[in-house]
C-alpha cells in the first residue's frame, strides 16, 4: 500500500505519495507561515490531504523528515533551528491530527533511505551519506540498516565540534562543523569579510548588489579569483569538512559515499577538497574498495525515503 512521505523545511512542507518501489504518485507544496508547532501541523495536514487527492489513494502510514535532532522513537523534535524548535512532541501531535501512524526522523536519515532504496545507495550495505546545504547533515547505513543511536541522534556529522568555543551554531553550541560550513554560516561568514572592508575582489564581485544576494559560490567566486582574504575562509571550511568526511570514513569503512546539497553541488571546489581530503586523511584500508557518488534524488531524496521507512 502506498505510503505518505514528509519533507518538512523552514520555509514549505512538501508531501508526496509513495509507492512500494519509491516512486512518486503525487506530490503538494505548501508554504509554512505559522512556525509554532500547532501551525506547522496544520501545514502538514493540508499538504498530506491535497497530495492524497491527487493520486486518489489513502494511506496508513506516514514518514517525516526534519532537519534537526530527533528523539528515537518518540518523534520529539529536541532542536530544530529552522523553525526555532526545542523539544517539541510532532510525533504525537501529528499522530492525533492525521489520524495514522506517523515516524518522525531527521531529513538525513530520510535522504539516506531514500538513496539506499531508490537512488545511488542501491546495492549497498554500508553507506555514509552527507549533504552540505543550508546546514551539514548526514548519515549512517551499516548492514543495510539505519544507525540511529541510543536517543536517536547519531550521525550528527554537522554537531561534531571543530574549533572549541568557536562560532555559535544554530543548535545553540559554540564550534560545530556546521557554524562554518553550513550555507547560512558560509553566508554570514562572507558577509561579515565583506563588510570589514579587507576583501578587494569579493567588493567588486558584489558591487552595488544588496549583500543578501551572497551565496556559498560568490565566496569560491572571490577565492578562485585570488583574494587572499577569500581564499583563507574557504580553505578553513573546506578543510573542516575535509578532514570531518575523512575521518567518517576511517571510522565507519563505508563500501559508498554519498555526496549531496546544494554547497557541495553548486561549490565544486568544496567538493574536490572533500575527494582530495578522504584520500589524504582517511586510512588507506578504511577506503580500499570505497565507491563515491552523487546522490541521485535531488529534493526527493528525503521525501521517499521518509515515506518508505513507513512502508
Amino acid at each position: 500500500m502506498p505510503t505518505l512521505g514528509i519533507d518538512l523545511g523552514g520555509t514549505s512542507v512538501r508531501a508526496a505519495v509513495v509507492d512500494a518501489k519509491g516512486k512518486m504518485l503525487s506530490s503538494a507544496k505548501v508554504a509554512v507561515t505559522d512556525r509554532k508547532p500547532q501551525g506547522v501541523v496544520e501545514t502538514i495536514a493540508q499538504a498530506a490531504d491535497e497530495a492524497m487527492k491527487r493520486a486518489g489513494v489513502k494511506v496508513d502510514g506516514c514518514g517525516v523528515g526534519a532537519a534537526g535532532q530527533i528523539h528515537k522513537d518518540s518523534g520529539i523534535v529536541s532542536v530544530a533551528p529552522n523553525l526555532g524548535w526545542r523539544n517539541v512532541p510532532l510525533g504525537d501531535l501529528l499522530q492525533k491530527r492525521l489520524g495514522y501512524g506517523v515516524k518522525v526522523v531527521n531529513d538525513l536519515s530520510a535522504a539516506a533511505w531514500g538513496e539506499l532504496h531508490a537512488g545511488a545507495g542501491r546495492g549497498a550495505q554500508d553507506m555514509l551519506v552527507v549533504f552540505v546545504g543550508s546546514g551539514v547533515g548526514s548519515a549512517i547505513i551499516a548492514d543495510g540498516r539505519l544507525v540511529q543511536g541510543g536517543g536517536g541522534v547519531a550521525g550528527e556529522l554537522g554537531h561534531i565540534k571543530v574549533v572549541p568555543g568557536g562560532r555559535l551554531c544554530g543548535c545553540g553550541e559554540h564550534g560545530c562543523l556546521e557554524a562554518y560550513v553550513g550555507g547560512h554560516n558560509l553566508i554570514a561568514q562572507t558577509k561579515e569579510l565583506l563588510a570589514s572592508g579587507r576583501s578587494r575582489i569579493l567588493e567588486s564581485l558584489v558591487g552595488d548588489s544588496d549583500p543578501d544576494s551572497i551565496t556559498p559560490v560568490t565566496l569560491e567566486k572571490a577565492a578562485d579569483a585570488g583574494d587572499a582574504e577569500a581564499k583563507e575562509l574557504h580553505e578553513r571550511a573546506s578543510r573542516f569538512l575535509a578532514i570531518a568526511v575523512a575521518n567518517q570514513v576511517t571510522m565507519l569503512n563505508p563500501s559508498r559515499l554519498l555526496l549531496g546539497g546544494g554547497v557541495l553541488t553548486y561549490c565544486p571546489g568544496i567538493r574536490q577538497r572533500v575527494l582530495e581530503g578522504v584520500q589524504m586523511w582517511s586510512s588507506q584500508t578504511s577506503r580500499e574498495g570505497l565507491l563515491v557518488a552523487d546522490a541521485e534524488l535531488g529534493d526527493d531524496s528525503g521525501i521517499i525515503g521518509a515515506a518508505l521507512l513507513v512502508a
